[in-house]
């Protein structure tokens, strides 16, 4: 028997994340570039279509948030829930992005430059 295939274009955003707008725990702050990848040592039968399509699509690596909404096809908000209940369940792992790095100095790169110019 094949799964059937849910057309998510036709389901309301509400009814795919069980009536919640927040993660059932605010332990996982999703932002559009946090990274999410499958573990791969959970099955994913008792998922919804949904998760399920979410799991497969991270099992090759890591993906940001935004590409994973972009891959289903579902709002931002709607897969930050579900992936935080993927993340709750053991079948993925959030890896934070690096910290933004702080601008070099203006000081710093002009004595680059002088260095350079001195060599040329």
């Amino acid at each position: 028997m094949t799964p059937r295939r849910v057309r998510t274009d036709l389901v309301r955003p509400y009814v795919i994340t069980g009536g919640r707008h927040e993660p059932s725990r605010n332990t996982h702050s999703l932002d559009l570039v946090a990274l999410v990848t499958a573990t791969g040592d959970r099955p994913v039968g008792e998922l919804e279509p949904e998760q399920q399509k979410m799991v497969r699509l991270c099992q090759g690596g890591y993906l940001s948030v935004a590409e994973v909404a972009g891959h289903v096809r579902l709002p931002v908000a709607v897969t930050t829930i579900l992936l935080a209940d993927l993340i709750d369940s053991g079948h993925m792992v959030v890896r934070k992005p690096p910290p933004v790095a702080q601008p070099t100095d203006l000081d710093v790169l002009e004595k680059v430059l002088d260095g350079l110019n001195n060599i040329l």
